[in-house]
């Protein structure tokens, strides 16, 4: 096992391993879970005496904003005080909710998290982000809600199909391109049982909470972690989430690559390439730029100044920037090109 310390003002333990302890709640216990990892979350809601043990589907779909007050009123008919814990077991969908849930009721209860998947590990329960879709974007509600703990059992990754366990990883992938440590840009061996895995995830993780701990609140450095996310948050619209989440993170690691090679970058498309193989990921929906500029321009990063983008210009140097029209065109030409022409 591996444990890995977020710094104050937001400290709590992220636990990397097998066999983890669940810890002792210092109130009522109220327990969201996705069905796919029922006997962990039936086993921690014994051990935590939960008042309130609910499921909710993993995927986008339930990331809206109906499903969230339904939670809320859950808590509020349960009575439950300020001092209760809420505990979220599944993939980043019902880490990403549950935390909202836990960000605003009572105006803020404590949470854990319980990632089951690869990219609910590495990601989505690193950082204190949670949130909600609306139809005009992905994330566009939701709050800064650090959880008091983190618990990744890599037990549970082995109920993950192949291909699953694959996409999460591409977004430990993204984090060795932001660090320019190369043992995360080779995944290629890994499967749940390698010996190498939680070596590998812990040091995936690290690297988000180096980038957290210097801007909790995004709004500088942290915006790097995002590489990829502007156009693919745009893709996961376009094909109705139809598009894996991390599967869209590649292919925005593409475009992002050949944007980065379009100001004067290296070119870094070959990895990403062979990730999105290795992956076996779709291609993504067949959109023209303007069917695509209304979800682009939501993006978190936009300002009244203009969208900036992550732009990686090598291994460890990559930059938040606004971008010529011009070089946007140019790198879009060339990814709709790739993308006709990929056979995964």
């Amino acid at each position: 096992m591996q444990r890995l310390e977020i710094a104050p003002p937001h400290d709590h333990p992220m636990l990397v391993g097998r066999g983890l302890e669940p810890p002792r709640p210092q109130g009522p216990v109220a327990l969201f879970y996705d069905p796919a990892v029922e006997p962990l979350a039936r086993r921690l809601a014994a051990a935590a005496k939960a008042e309130v043990v609910r499921a909710v589907p993993g995927g986008e779909a339930s990331k809206r904003i109906e499903v969230y007050e339904r939670l809320l009123r859950e808590l509020a008919r349960a009575g439950l005080p300020r001092d209760t814990e809420v505990w979220a077991v599944g993939g980043g969908t019902v880490t990403d909710l549950a935390g909202f849930v836990a960000a605003s009721y009572l105006r803020g209860v404590a949470w854990r998290a319980w990632p089951t998947t690869t990219l609910a590990m590495v990601d989505a329960s690193v950082g204190g982000k949670t949130g909600v879709n609306l139809p005009e974007g992905k994330n566009l509600v939701g709050a800064f809600h650090p959880p008091c703990g983190v618990y990744a059992e890599l037990e549970t990754l082995e109920t993950l199909p192949r291909p699953i366990f694959r996409e999460g990883l591409v977004e430990a992938f993204k984090h060795g391109l932001l660090a320019g440590d190369g043992a995360l840009l080779a995944p290629w061996d890994l499967t749940p049982a390698h010996p190498g895995l939680e070596d590998y995830l812990a040091r995936a993780v690290a690297v988000k909470i180096a980038v957290v701990e210097r801007d909790f609140k995004e709004s500088g450095e942290r915006m790097k972690l995002n590489l990829g996310h502007t156009l693919a948050h745009a893709l996961e619209a376009a094909s109705n989430h139809a598009l894996g989440h991390g599967h869209a993170v590649a292919w925005g690691m593409l475009f992002a690559a050949l944007l980065g090679r379009e100001l004067g970058g290296e070119d870094l498309t070959a990895p990403i390439e062979r990730l999105l193989r290795w992956t076996g990921a779709p291609s993504p929906p067949r959109a023209d730029w303007e069917e695509l500029a209304p979800f682009i321009e939501r993006d978190k990063k936009n300002r009244s100044s203009g969208l900036r983008w992550v732009v990686p210009y090598a291994p460890g140097e990559v930059r938040v920037q606004a971008v010529p029209e011009e070089a946007l065109a140019t790198a879009f030409a060339a990814w709709s090109e790739r993308a006709s022409g990929y056979a995964g």
